[in-house]
């Protein structure tokens, strides 16, 4: 029969701590909240009333349901006051000397059948455990930031832990109103364990000078809908917890991509640590706001020296090609849609038709617009019918011997002073140069798919573009009403440099056993607020794209990390390739 849990002492009061006071409390379950001192006790109470202030003028909360939810919390300095409650959850810094000795200390206090819980995001729960003569009563309940918004908790049992403690505190989470995920002890849990390698690798990539914050930030948010860019996001975590987390991490993994950048050691000396102090990344008009008085909106690139763009050609027939074709032609560009055949020409013209129409339905296209955009494509078969463009986008196979092929073409017909674009997603762009007489005017533009859909245009400079290639390709970006990030020319550029190791890292945890893949894509989207888990994003690219990128990441940087996880190579190699053949990760045949 289940424990009936009335009663929790919450121990710690700061930001953590008293949002999971306050969640307690909207439930109907009565708090004994314990601090250090009188004046932790008067700073956590603050916190309370701000926060249910703020959840009645938001209109979450009345003022009667508030005067209830903190007359439910008793506020106390002494432990001993938590010899009758059913269950206590510490929330105290990260340091696991001073969590065991709270923990040694509640034993002695509270009856033998209280559960105790650590809200340590990092932490070994097995570790804290043996401090106690009841280690098959301790839990780790991992709530997320900020406590009562986030819905994901990770409930993490030890060997020890006894079945009826994990049933239980799984039933007292979904009582609160939270989504619980179930999983073993080790560093990171779920969704720290893959978040904060992407976030390591994001500092890495700003301390390399590889890109802006604001590039690395946009190029997250507009090319994977990620609610906040990696910089931004530490500065909200405290670059002190995450460089702990990640710490921790490194110590029990050994994995080098979770070892802190030394950036974050440095910003952390100097006091930078984000938010909480006014600066971090970014610079805040105050501690703890979040309106940031240093961000670069706009592009440092000079578009004054861009070259006129009347004219744009585009190779290829694919998903891709015939996006970018839509893109151009709706803005007024006169487009050159060139394909191996008239045929594919026609098909490729009639998919942007049935696009274009699709967008007059939905309201967001007028017919005379759709019908002039339609009326500026003009399909191709020969290169000679590209000569007097003044932008030229290669948007064929990932293949680098046809890409080769076809800018040694351009190069013969293409007038000079046009800009020679690909649209690349991982092979070098110099690659592409080389084939050419004229690599100064060689750029990578990386659209992300859907073309008309999607905002991020990654905007690749080799050694030898010219820095009018780049302002005219951001011009045209302006003009297209597509947002630039600026990045050098290796393996992934920003999105999928970012993007893939997080991926690989999560399959590398389902083929560990660690946790199922629902529970994985659960925890990074109700922990993380992604917009896909990683094993339903993996079904939807497809296994075989997602492997040939993580290895050509690998192949790069030569990185242990990178190397793609055995089960992935098996996956594709049993043909299970995602939601196009019907099997991935997940089934889809039977949808």
């Amino acid at each position: 029969m289940a424990r009936e849990i009335s009663s929790v002492g919450v121990i710690g009061l700061g930001t953590m701590g008293a949002g999971i006071a306050e969640v307690l409390a909207r439930s109907g379950v009565s708090v004994v909240a314990v601090e250090i001192d009188d004046d932790g006790v008067h700073r956590g109470r603050g916190h309370l009333e701000h926060s249910t202030e703020r959840a009645v003028s938001g209109g979450k909360l009345d003022a009667d349901g508030r005067t209830a939810l903190l007359d439910r919390i008793r506020y106390t300095t002494s432990l001993a006051e938590l010899s009758d409650v059913d269950l206590v959850i510490e929330a105290i810094p990260e340091n696991l000397e001073a969590k065991s000795d709270v923990f040694a200390q509640l034993d002695k206090i509270t009856g033998p059948d209280t559960i105790f819980v650590s809200n340590t995001s990092s932490l070994s729960i097995t570790e804290i455990g043996v401090h106690t003569a009841r280690p098959g009563k301790v839990v780790g309940m991992h709530f997320f930031n900020p406590a009562p918004i986030l819905k994901l908790v990770e409930i993490v049992r030890t060997v020890v832990t006894e079945p009826d403690v994990v049933t239980d505190v799984v039933a007292f989470a979904e009582r609160l109103g939270k989504t619980p995920v179930v999983i073993g002890d080790r560093a990171g849990f779920i969704a720290n364990a893959l978040l904060f390698g992407y976030l390591n690798h994001a500092v890495r990539m700003y301390e390399q000078r590889y890109a802006t914050r604001e590039d690395l930030d946009a190029a997250m948010r507009f090319g994977c809908g990620y609610p906040m860019g990696p910089l931004a996001l530490l500065d909200l975590i405290g670059l002190d917890t995450a460089y702990e987390i990640l710490d921790t991490m490194y110590h029990q993994s050994r994995n080098r991509l979770h070892a802190p950048a030394p950036l974050l050691k440095q910003m952390i000396t100097a006091g930078l640590l984000g938010r909480k102090t006014g600066r971090g990344f970014y610079t805040y008009d105050e501690p703890d706001s979040p309106t940031v008085t240093d961000a670069v909106t706009a592009s440092t690139v000079d578009t004054a020296t861009a070259r006129e763009v009347r004219k744009v050609g585009v190779v290829g027939t694919g998903t891709m090609a015939t996006g970018i074709v839509e893109v151009f032609a709706k803005r007024g560009y006169e487009v050159i849609l060139r394909a191996r055949s008239a045929e594919k020409a026609a098909a490729s013209v009639a998919r942007v038709k049935k696009s274009l129409d699709k967008a007059v339905v939905k309201g967001k296209l007028s017919e005379e617009d759709a019908a002039a955009a339609l009326g500026r494509i003009s399909p191709a078969v020969e290169f000679e019918e590209l000569a007097d463009v003044d932008l030229v986008v290669e948007a064929v196979a990932e293949d680098l011997a046809v890409k080769q092929a076809v800018f040694a073409a351009l190069d013969d017909v293409v007038k000079p002073g046009a800009v020679l674009a690909t649209t690349t997603s991982s092979l070098p762009v110099i690659e592409c140069a080389a084939a050419t007489s004229r690599p100064s005017d060689v750029v990578g533009v990386h659209f992300f798919n859907p073309a008309p859909v999607m905002k991020l245009v990654e905007v690749v400079s080799t050694i030898a573009t010219a820095p009018d290639v780049i302002a005219t390709v951001d011009a045209v970006c302006a003009a297209v009403g597509k947002h630039p990030v600026h990045c050098g020319d290796r393996a992934g550029f920003i999105v999928n440099a970012l993007l893939f190791p997080y991926l690989n890292d999560a399959v590398k945890m389902l083929e560990a056993h660690y946790a199922e893949a629902d529970d994985i894509d659960t925890a990074m989207k109700v922990g993380c607020g992604l917009p896909m888990g990683p094993f339903e994003l993996l079904d939807v690219v497809g296994l075989d794209v997602s492997l040939a990128i993580q290895r050509t990441l690998y192949n790069e940087f030569r990185e242990e990390g990178f190397a793609p996880a055995p089960l992935l190579e098996h996956l594709v190699t049993a043909g299970r390739l995602g939601r196009k053949t019907g099997k991935g990760f997940k089934d889809y045949s039977a949808r």
